[in-house]
């Protein structure tokens, strides 16, 4: 089993993996995969459904629910194991001279093995709740994958 690459016993919560077994029948491990609809008009990706991958983060997958905001931003790292900090640039108006500023704000995302992100590509995360010290977010969809060369990016 390749998803058995940790020290603990991974499996999904809501599957019994236990069942007694019928001589001369086989069961196809791959009928007995949880996954569900987050919602928000998301569609579930299709390395969710027939996917090998056993992540208690997932939207998809695990034990979280998506609530609250819907944000997008661009990958800036993913040097962290199944998580992503993104970047959200905006601006900031400066009464006294009339002008915006350009601010921008970093933040961490859980991202599940479903999606293989680069660095420069645009996604949509959605709110759920902490899932450790600093990771409020998880990765819903990949928008734009970056290419080789330079793009425009918000401003």
């Amino acid at each position: 089993m390749s998803e058995q690459t940790e020290k603990a016993f991974q499996k999904q919560p809501t599957i019994f993996v236990g069942r007694k077994r019928v001589v001369g029948q086989k069961v196809d491990p791959r009928t007995q995969r949880y996954y569900r609809d987050v919602g928000h008009g998301i569609k579930t990706p299709q390395a969710a459904i027939k996917g090998h991958y056993i992540d208690k983060k997932c939207p998809f997958t695990g034990n979280v629910s998506i609530r609250g905001r819907i944000l997008r931003g661009f990958v800036v790292s993913t040097k962290m194991k199944r998580t992503v900090v993104l970047r959200r640039n905006y601006l900031h108006y400066i009464k006294k001279y009339n002008r915006f500023e350009k601010r921008h704000k970093n933040f961490p995302a859980h991202c599940s093995p479903a999606f293989s992100l680069k660095e420069g590509d645009l996604v949509t995360v959605g709110q759920c709740r902490p899932l450790s010290k600093t990771v409020r977010f998880n990765v819903l969809n990949v928008d734009i994958a970056a290419s080789g060369k330079k793009q425009f990016k918000a401003f």
